[in-house]
């Protein structure tokens, strides 16, 4: 844990094979990070790019090029779930997330039976099945934590998706009969950067309606309680090169949550930034920026809806370029 006062958490926002086997490890020895998160765009862009695969890929013949991809999709994330395996055997989180087929965000019971085939695939303890927040996905989420299979919901920018996300991590828990760790993952910078240029034309302070509704969401889902359920900040890299390169790490500091980040952004956190809890933030601060949104003529809500669509057509986009290139 990265920090043990506020029961906070670093994970690594990227997977690799190479840099599992180098730099992933010299972090973890460095207690800088104790959890990775993966998705369809990072595995492009790693399978697609590095020379590390090129081996693997040319024995893998006459089978599709799903199976090709889950078969290099699944060694990797089992060997960063070996790596992190002691850290996750002493209960310092040690989770390593894996999405399952974005084209199935619509169905509940392929999303089940591809989440239970994943987890029982790369038959790890420490691995968490990553199901975006539609309506379908929660009735996938119940279900899988029901069968003990820890559940990182993805994917999300409304409070309604995160209540939504708790109330089925609840009842699959309460099914199981035991604690599943479960993880919501809140969308931060993608909404500043949907913004922030309309906000700064009319002199609206920007880089904080992302951090306010996390601020929301995050205090949501503490309310909740559910056991063995945090808040994770993920999208938390920066496009802006006016702002820090740590700035969404630092400013959602929370107690009891996670952060996902790119590899630079969690090495300038670690290097640079204040460690202070900035959540929660206060209601009323969260409040006048809204406000000044709705003053502009702002849909806020519909700001919102869009980026859910966005990030799903952008994880069928990815994972269908990984399908043809292979």
């Amino acid at each position: 844990m990265y920090s043990e006062d506020l029961k906070f958490s670093l994970w690594a926002d990227f997977i690799e094979r190479d840099y599992l086997d180098n730099e992933f490890k010299e972090l973890i020895a460095k207690k800088i990070i104790n959890g990775a998160t993966s998705n369809p765009a990072i595995f492009k862009n790693a399978i697609l790019s590095s020379d590390a695969y090129l081996s693997q890929l040319e024995s893998l013949q006459n089978i599709t090029p799903k199976e090709k991809y889950e078969a290099v999709a699944i060694y990797d994330i089992q060997k960063a779930a070996d790596i992190l395996k002691p850290l996750y055997d002493k209960g310092d989180d040690g989770y390593v997330s894996i999405e399952v087929d974005p084209f199935f965000c619509d169905d509940t019971a392929a999303t089940i039976a591809e989440g239970k085939r994943l987890f029982g695939t790369i038959a790890r303890p420490n691995v968490m099945i990553k199901v975006p927040a539609t309506e379908a996905g929660y009735g996938a989420m119940e279900a899988l934590t029901a069968e003990g299979i820890p559940v990182n919901a993805t994917l999300i920018f409304k409070k309604e998706q995160a209540l939504a996300c708790a109330e089925a991590f609840a009842k699959g828990t309460q099914r199981c009969g035991k604690k599943v760790d479960t993880v919501i993952s809140i969308f931060v910078s993608r909404v500043d950067r949907a913004l922030d240029k309309m906000l700064a034309e009319h002199n609206v302070a920007v880089a904080l309606t992302g951090i306010y509704n996390s601020s929301e969401i995050y205090m949501a889902i503490e309310a909740m309680q559910v056991p063995g359920c945090r808040a994770l900040f993920a999208s938390t890299g920066v496009k802006d090169d006016s702002l820090p390169p740590y700035y969404y790490v630092e400013k959602l500091l929370a107690y009891n949550s996670v952060n996902t980040a790119p590899i630079d952004t969690i090495k300038a956190f670690d290097a640079d930034a204040k460690k202070e809890k900035a959540l929660p933030i206060a209601d009323a601060v969260v409040a006048a920026h809204m406000q000044k949104l709705k003053d502009l003529g702002i849909d806020f809500d519909a700001v919102l809806q869009k980026q859910i669509d966005d990030g799903l057509e952008a994880f069928k986009d990815a994972f269908k370029e990984i399908l043809e290139a292979l």
